[in-house]
C-alpha cells in the first residue's frame, strides 16, 4: 500500500515575502523534511520513468537539488542551467524577462545533447526562466520535451510563456 503524503502542508508559506501582498511559497521547508524531499524525487521518478529522455536540464539553484537525485535514479547526465557568468566554459545564453527589467542563463554548450531534454526548476510562476531554458535547449539542437517543478502557480499564467511546452507540477496554487 502506497503512503500517501501532504504535500501542502509541508511548504512554508511566508505572506508578505519578499515584498507587501506577495505570498511566498517556500520549498526550503520541502528540502528539510525528508519525507517530503523523498516524496516529491519518488512522484518525479514516477512521472518520467516510462519517458524517453537523453538528459535533464536543472535550473540554478534549487532545480539543481531535485533534478540531481532524479538523474541518479534515471541514469541520465544532469545539466546546469546557470545564471550568467557562473560557468568556466564555453557557453550559450537566452535573455528573458523579470518583473522588473532582465535576466540571462547559460549552459555549457559541449554540455547539451541533441536530444530529448526534461527542464527541472523549484517552482515555476510566470514560466519566463524555463520558456528561456527551453529556447537555449532548441538553439543548441536540443528538444526540450517537458518542463516539471515542484509548484506551480497557473493564476500566474506560466503556460502562456511556455507556448505549449508540457509542464508538470506535484501542486499548484491558485491565488488568493
Amino acid at each position: 500500500m502506497r503512503e500517501s503524503f501532504d504535500l501542502d502542508a509541508a511548504i512554508r508559506k511566508v505572506p508578505d515575502f519578499p515584498k507587501k501582498g506577495i505570498l511566498f511559497y517556500d520549498i526550503t521547508s520541502v528540502l528539510a523534511d525528508p519525507r517530503a524531499f523523498r516524496y516529491c524525487v519518488d512522484a518525479m521518478q514516477k512521472l518520467y520513468k516510462g519517458e524517453r529522455l537523453d538528459a535533464v536540464a536543472a535550473i540554478e539553484s534549487r532545480g539543481f537539488v531535485f533534478a540531481a537525485p532524479l538523474c541518479e535514479r534515471l541514469g541520465l547526465p544532469l545539466l546546469l542551467v546557470r545564471k550568467k557568468g557562473k560557468l568556466p566554459g564555453r557557453t550559450i545564453g537566452a535573455k528573458y524577462a523579470l518583473e522588473y527589467g532582465e535576466a540571462e542563463i547559460e549552459m555549457h554548450v559541449e554540455d547539451i545533447p541533441k536530444g530529448r531534454v526534461l527542464i527541472v526548476d523549484d517552482l515555476v510562476a510566470t514560466g519566463g526562466t524555463i520558456a528561456a531554458a527551453a529556447e537555449l535547449l532548441r538553439r543548441a539542437g536540443a528538444e526540450p520535451v517537458a518542463a516539471f517543478s515542484v509548484i506551480g502557480l497557473p493564476f500566474l499564467d506560466y503556460a502562456k510563456a511556455l507556448g505549449g511546452l508540457r509542464m508538470d507540477t506535484l501542486i499548484e496554487y491558485f491565488g488568493e
